[in-house]
């Protein structure tokens, strides 16, 4: 038989395996995916900006964006607040033009712009994960927008400047970090040099045991509530109990009972805080505890007794706020429908319980 005739009937043997796969799938694993469901899925944009969507947007309308939906996690020029780390700064003109961002070899702190070597990194990331409390929802113009305004902030591009699938190559010779990236290394190929040296040991090892372990400075520690009450009671993570002194380490059981503790199965309730964990209000309040917002229970307590309390409730989740809790600032929650914030408000103006 000749190279090819075998090459062929392997070819058409595993698409004849493929097709009875599809087709009697084992009981337990759903259905096929049908073409418009995997298309949905298959929206990556890669390093030579295959899938990259056509369309464009400024860095005017990505100004819009970000102070409406990006400024409350991110600050309102990329310098973040106490929520995430800062997207913009460390990188100079020099950078720009070397491609090398000299602020990582004299190991200063790091920022988003520092380190991304490739712009469809950071084009793909704000297409399928932000914002954080409504992912995928921006437009098309809107991600090629706010991803302008972020590369403005960092003095990539002029204030003036509208990115697209034409010119986002040419933008991208202007990241600063764009040569910051190797794969000739072990890890990323076999075959490359590892990136530490040393010799291995072979006999009469002096063994040491390795121990890793995280802290919090004692000033912060209950800064944003007990942290044993922000884990789950399964599972290897275990948070801090931070009403304790350093070092008491908490029990499974103990574990157990503060998360209860924390989020208290409700009879009447619990279909609301199942909604708002699913909404992912649950990301930054607690429902007894601060996380970075203030605890649910916490805000009842505060408007108690008001008359307009739930009507107030819902406007603050409809339009987001500052101030009153804070300096961070809570994002408007414009995806909500009106029959969830009403459920939402109601719940917590009635004690979150």
């Amino acid at each position: 038989m000749s190279r090819f005739r075998k090459v062929v009937l392997i070819g058409m043997l595993a698409a004849a395996c493929g097709t009875v796969w599809a087709q009697k799938l084992p009981p337990g694993l759903g259905r096929v995916a049908t073409p418009d469901e995997v298309k949905a899925w298959d929206i990556d944009v890669r390093p030579d900006f295959k899938g990259l969507p056509p369309g464009s947007g400024s860095v005017d309308k990505g100004l819009e964006v970000w102070e409406a939906k990006c400024a409350s996690c991110h600050g309102v020029f990329g310098e973040s607040n106490e929520v995430f780390q800062p997207i913009v700064g460390g990188t100079t003109a020099a950078d720009i033009k070397a491609g090398r961002v000299k602020g990582l070899v004299a190991g200063e702190g790091r920022t988003t712009l520092m380190k991304v070597a490739t712009l469809s990194t950071l084009w793909d990331y704000i297409n399928r994960a932000m914002p954080w409390n409504a992912p995928k929802s921006l437009t098309t113009e809107e991600v090629y927008a706010v991803t302008a305004y972020i590369l403005h902030l960092g003095d990539i591009l002029p204030g003036d400047f509208v990115l697209s699938d034409q010119n986002i190559r040419e933008v991208q010779n202007r990241m600063p970090n764009r040569y910051g990236m190797t794969t000739n290394h072990g890890m990323w190929l076999p075959t490359g040099k590892p990136d530490v040296r040393n010799t291995a040991c072979m006999k009469n090892c002096a063994v040491d045991e390795a121990k890793v372990a995280s802290y919090l400075p004692e000033f912060a520690r209950d800064a944003h509530g007990n942290l044993l009450q922000q884990n789950r009671p399964v599972g290897p993570v275990r948070g801090v109990d931070t009403t304790q002194p350093p070092g008491t380490r908490p029990t499974s059981s103990s574990a157990a009972a503060a998360v209860v503790a924390a989020a208290p199965a409700a009879t009447a309730g619990g279909s609301v805080l199942e909604l708002a964990t699913a909404q992912a209000c649950t990301a930054c309040h607690g429902v007894n505890n601060k996380i970075v917002g203030p605890g649910f229970t916490e805000i009842a307590a505060k408007y108690k007794g008001r008359a307009d309390a739930e009507a107030y409730l819902a406007e603050k989740i409809r339009a987001g706020g500052s101030g009153v809790w804070g300096a961070v600032p809570m994002p408007p929650q414009a995806q909500l429908k009106d029959d969830d914030v009403k459920a939402l408000a109601r719940w917590i103006a009635a004690g979150a319980k």
